[in-house]
């Protein structure tokens, strides 16, 4: 079943429940996964799929960051909304399984001390391992840890 079908089966049952809250967050999931699949003329991937909510999140969050203290209705919405979109997520990886995703890719590569130098290559082959579990400027800092010199 495409997440489309999931989303818009689950915003259903919470219209009849009267849940205006929940419909509203994936209403909102659900425009910007058809947007998706405008865009591109096709059905999305999972990988699409996962990478739309995950930009949908990171939208979420940083607004909860931007919103002043004060403003406690617009963060108990943000909050919200980024369990339900989470809900919608492949599990994270921890930092622990990131280092060990930059390990393994600097062991397949040959590389025992990176520098700056070598970030992109790493990259380029780390991404794909962790792409829709992790967040990319997280997975970008911790490879800084390792980089010599």
């Amino acid at each position: 079943m495409a997440m489309v079908d999931t989303v818009r089966a689950r915003m259903m049952a919470a219209m009849k429940e009267k849940d205006t809250q929940l419909k509203d967050v994936l209403s909102s999931l659900l425009a910007a996964l058809k947007d998706g699949v405008i865009k591109k003329r096709a059905d999305l991937t999972q990988e699409e799929e996962f990478a739309i909510i995950a930009k949908e999140l990171k939208q979420t969050k940083e607004t909860m960051e931007a919103a002043p203290k004060d403003r406690t209705d617009i963060i108990d919405e943000c909050a919200f909304k980024i369990k339900v979109l989470s809900a919608y997520l492949p599990e994270q990886m921890d930092e622990q399984a990131i280092r060990a995703a930059i390990e393994g890719v600097l062991a397949k590569l040959g590389i025992s001390a990176p520098a700056p130098k070598d970030k992109g290559i790493i990259m380029r082959e780390l991404m794909p391992l962790v792409k829709g579990k992790a967040d990319g400027a997280k997975v970008s800092e911790l490879l800084g840890t390792y980089l010599v010199g």
